[in-house]
C-alpha cells in the first residue's frame, strides 16, 4: 500500500496529540469518488474542538483533521466523468448524502496530508487565476460568513455592523463582506496590533475590549438605542457568545438583528428578553454555508474585489504551532498549511 506524510490524531487532547507521520496510508479512490494531491489546508477552530473532542459528537480516530482542502485531481474512481486528472479543484466540505452526512476532516480523513480523497460532487472548480492558498481559505470561515451576513443577514449599503471576534477567519471575512455591501463597521479585537490591523482591512471604528467597555464604547459612536428609533447599531455579528449576548442586543437600534454562527466562548447565554420585545429585534441563526456562497466567494477572489485575509501559510511540518497560534488566538485572518 502507498504510503504519505500526514498529520494524524489518534487519541483526543492537546497539541501533543498531533503526530506527524511519513507512512501513513495513501487514501484509495472508489467508484465516485477522486483522489487529490493536497495543495493548501487552512486551519479552523473546529479543527481544535475535534482534536480535543466534542460532547456528544465522536470522532473516529485516528483522523486526518482538516477540511478546507485545495489541490488538484491525481486520480478518478469508476464512473467519474465530469473532473480529468490535473484539474485544479476546491473540496467543499459541507456534508452530503454523497458522504454518508459526514464531514470530511471531522469524520473521515481531510486535507493535513500530501494526498485525501473526496467525492466528485464535492469538487468545484478552481480558476487558474485564483490560488491555492486562497482558495483553501474560503469554505468554513468565508463561505460561512457570506451566507451569515448576506444570505441570511441581508447587510445593506448604510448600515453599521458591530462585529465581535473580528480578528479571526470568520470575523475578518464579515468586515469585509460589509464593507463589501457599502456598511460602516465597528469591529472588536483584544490587542492594539488586531486593532490596528482591522482599520487597514476597512473597519472604521475599532474597540479594544481589553480596554474598553463595549456597551458604552458602541454607545458614543453611533448613540445609546432608543425606542424612537435613535441611536444603537443595525447589524449585530456574535459567533463568540460566553455571555455577551445581553451586551450586544444593547447596542441594537429598533428592529435590529443579530446574527449567530457559533459559540466558540460558550453556548448559554442569560439575556433580558425586554429588550428584544421592546425593540423588535431579531435573533437569526446561520448553520454553514450552501455552494453559491462558495462559488461568489470564488468569483470574487478572481476579480479581487475580496481576498480572504491570510495571516501566514505554514509548511505541514509545523502543524502543532500552526493550531496553537489558533487556540491561542494569535492570528489575525487565516493560516494555511502546505504539505
Amino acid at each position: 500500500m502507498a504510503k504519505m506524510r500526514a498529520a494524524v490524531v489518534r487519541e483526543h487532547g492537546g497539541l501533543d496529540k498531533i503526530l506527524l507521520e511519513s507512512d501513513y496510508p495513501r487514501p484509495s479512490v472508489r467508484p465516485g469518488w477522486v483522489q487529490l494531491r493536497v495543495r493548501a489546508c487552512s486551519l479552523n477552530y473546529h479543527d481544535i474542538f475535534s482534536r480535543r473532542s466534542m460532547p456528544g459528537i465522536k470522532v473516529p480516530l485516528p483522523i486526518v483533521i482538516g477540511s478546507d482542502i485545495a489541490g488538484e485531481v491525481k486520480e478518478l474512481g469508476e464512473g467519474v466523468t465530469t473532473w480529468k486528472i490535473g484539474d485544479r479543484v476546491l473540496v467543499d466540505p459541507l456534508p452530503n448524502e454523497f458522504t454518508g452526512g459526514r464531514m470530511i476532516g471531522e469524520m473521515f480523513d481531510g486535507g493535513r496530508a500530501e494526498y485525501c480523497i473526496a467525492h466528485a460532487q464535492q469538487l468545484v472548480r478552481l480558476p487558474d487565476d485564483v490560488s491555492y492558498e486562497v482558495a483553501a481559505s474560503i469554505p468554513l470561515a468565508y463561505a460561512t460568513a457570506h451566507r451569515m451576513m448576506v444570505t441570511r443577514g441581508g447587510v445593506r449599503a448604510g448600515e453599521t455592523v458591530l462585529v465581535l471576534g473580528a480578528s479571526g477567519g470568520v470575523g475578518t471575512a464579515c468586515v469585509l463582506l460589509a464593507k463589501l455591501a457599502g456598511a460602516t463597521v465597528i469591529a472588536c479585537a483584544g490587542s492594539d496590533e488586531k486593532s490596528a490591523r482591522l482599520k487597514d482591512i476597512g473597519a472604521d471604528h475599532v474597540v479594544n475590549y481589553r480596554k474598553q467597555e463595549l456597551l458604552s464604547a458602541v454607545h458614543a459612536l453611533v448613540g445609546k438605542p432608543r425606542i424612537v428609533g435613535t441611536g444603537g447599531v443595525d447589524m449585530v455579528i456574535n459567533y463568540t457568545g460566553g455571555g455577551s449576548w445581553q451586551e450586544s442586543i444593547r447596542c441594537m437600534k429598533v428592529g435590529g438583528r443579530l446574527l449567530t454562527c457559533g459559540a466558540t466562548a460558550g453556548f448559554e447565554e442569560p439575556i433580558d428578553v425586554r429588550y428584544v420585545w421592546t425593540f423588535e429585534l431579531s435573533l437569526m441563526g446561520s448553520n454553514g454555508w450552501r455552494r453559491d456562497d462558495i462559488t461568489t466567494l470564488i468569483e470574487h477572489a478572481r476579480s479581487k474585489r475580496l481576498l480572504p485575509v491570510i495571516d501566514r501559510v505554514m509548511p505541514l511540518s509545523e502543524i502543532r504551532e500552526a493550531e496553537r497560534l489558533i487556540e491561542d488566538r494569535e492570528v489575525f485572518g487565516k493560516i494555511v498549511v502546505t504539505p
